[in-house]
């Protein structure tokens, strides 16, 4: 990345990050409209990003040396491709340096680590209200799949199916 973005660098987090992954979390949120449901504390981060087994990962992207963005991921599996796959759980730049490519160069990361690693898919989310995100994943190659319908048991819901049997 650096020869064709040189101002930009992309690194592993580590747990010295965590304070400033929850601040991309959390702002991240805010432009979702979803505030009520950021709840990760440092604790959270440090205990499942750095842990003695991580099941998380997240790169940060730095420009000209500051930090101005994030990358939170994990594996996937799909029994179909019996393969492998990334999720991007939430890609986040700063307002005052969107534009320079930096999105753009985290998902490019990303997916050359699917490439790298034989890995069958990268997917993510996107709200359906958030066209700019979405015109921006179409012109990167992603393809909306609007047939699936997300699925969600949490809270109370979930103590109650998990207390079943």
């Amino acid at each position: 990345m650096a020869a064709i973005y040189p101002s930009l660098a992309i690194r592993p987090a580590t747990q010295a990050d965590a304070s400033l992954i929850v601040d991309f979390i959390r702002r991240l949120a805010a432009y979702e409209k979803l505030e009520h449901e950021a709840k990760a504390s440092e604790a959270d981060i440090v205990r499942d990003l750095f842990g003695p087994e991580p099941k998380v990962f997240c790169e940060i992207a730095e420009w000209e040396g500051e930090a101005v963005g994030f990358a939170l991921w994990f594996y996937t599996y799909s029994t179909f491709q019996g393969r492998h796959g990334i999720w991007l759980e939430d890609l986040f730049v700063d307002p005052a340096v969107r534009g320079k490519g930096i999105g753009k160069a985290l998902l490019v990361h990303l997916a050359q680590r699917c490439v790298k690693e034989g890995l069958g898919r990268f997917e993510w989310w996107v709200l359906d209200w958030n066209e700019p995100s979405i015109d921006f994943y179409k012109s990167q190659g992603g393809v909306m799949q609007d047939e699936w319908t997300k699925v969600r048991v949490d809270g109370e819901a979930l103590v109650r199916l998990g207390g079943e049997g």
